[in-house]
């Protein structure tokens, strides 16, 4: 971009327009760059390799309200966050339900299947989901599921360490 990165905008856009959901397409596939986009709100990450109907898909996800991480980088993304930082203190404004919640949502289930997972309504679903966020201090699902991978146990989000 020639004012800036898309980190650079991410974080005007979540500042200045916060409904607006963020895809960055980018050639840059290390950790900290994909850290640095969650952590500037956006809700996907895709590379430039991508295939023109995957990129459609991507698209058509975070539109959705989807988030969307490429698995492979996902889990060198925890990897980099379980050496780079630490503290399960972040945790514990969280309700027992919320943190079943947060476990779910950082295997990318939808609000509908935790739902069904947890006997719950889609609704209920939903507003644990915010407070959640609002809890975290993150605005993007993506950003509570990479903080719950990297703070609960292994065992309980299911996410494979290679």
């Amino acid at each position: 971009l020639p004012d800036g990165s898309g980190i650079d905008l991410c974080n005007q856009l979540r500042v200045t327009a916060p409904g607006v959901r963020s895809l960055i397409l980018t050639s840059y596939d290390d950790e900290e760059a994909i850290v640095s986009a969650i952590r500037a709100g956006a809700a996907g990450y895709v590379l430039k390799e991508v295939h023109g109907d995957s990129l459609l898909s991507s698209v058509r996800a975070v539109a959705d309200g989807q988030s969307l991480i490429d698995p492979a980088m996902a889990r060198r993304v925890i990897q980099w966050i379980e050496q780079n930082n630490s503290g399960p203190e972040e945790l514990a404004g969280l309700t027992d339900q919320q943190l079943r919640i947060l476990e779910l949502l950082a295997e990318g289930l939808t609000n509908r299947e935790i739902g069904l997972r947890l006997y719950l309504a889609e609704k209920t679903v939903k507003n644990h989901v915010t407070r959640i966020l609002a809890t975290l201090g993150v605005q993007r699902r993506t950003q509570a599921a990479l903080l719950a991978s990297r703070l609960l146990p292994r065992q309980s989000t299911g996410t494979p360490v290679s």
